[in-house]
């Protein structure tokens, strides 16, 4: 049993753009366009969170795709307070434009409450 545990988690490993546990939480890359594309799997009851600081006026273009339902959000924290400019349960997908009006770093968020893993899809654009 063992060893089929160790073969499966080698097979994940090898899965090329597919992030895990470990890289739960990812730092916003724009590229030279102002794009920010990732693919990744949330586990089953875990979460993934792409989070960048953001500048008042800019407007970021955000859109997903998930393989299931999962619960979604945009936050930023004010202290120990969470602030969310969007908020969504179980949804596989959605699109809308982020119009900054505090400097913060924002967080897009998304949970898988299900017993399987369900892949993400991601694409920001500014």
């Amino acid at each position: 049993m063992t060893q089929f545990r160790a073969c499966g988690v080698l097979a994940m490993l090898a899965l090329p753009g597919v992030a895990f546990a470990s890289s739960h939480i990812v730092d916003i890359a724009w590229s030279p366009d102002g794009r920010f594309a990732h693919k990744t799997q949330i586990a089953a009851g875990k979460f993934v969170e792409v989070c960048g600081k953001l500048t008042v006026g800019e407007g970021v273009r955000w859109n997903f795709a998930t393989a299931a339902p999962v619960d979604f959000n945009i936050h930023y924290h004010v202290g120990k307070e969470a602030v969310f400019p969007a908020k969504q349960a179980q949804v596989s997908s959605g699109r809308d434009t982020l119009n900054v009006t505090v400097g913060q770093d924002y967080c897009w968020m998304w949970t898988n409450k299900g017993s399987a893993p369900v892949s993400l899809t991601i694409d920001l654009a500014r």
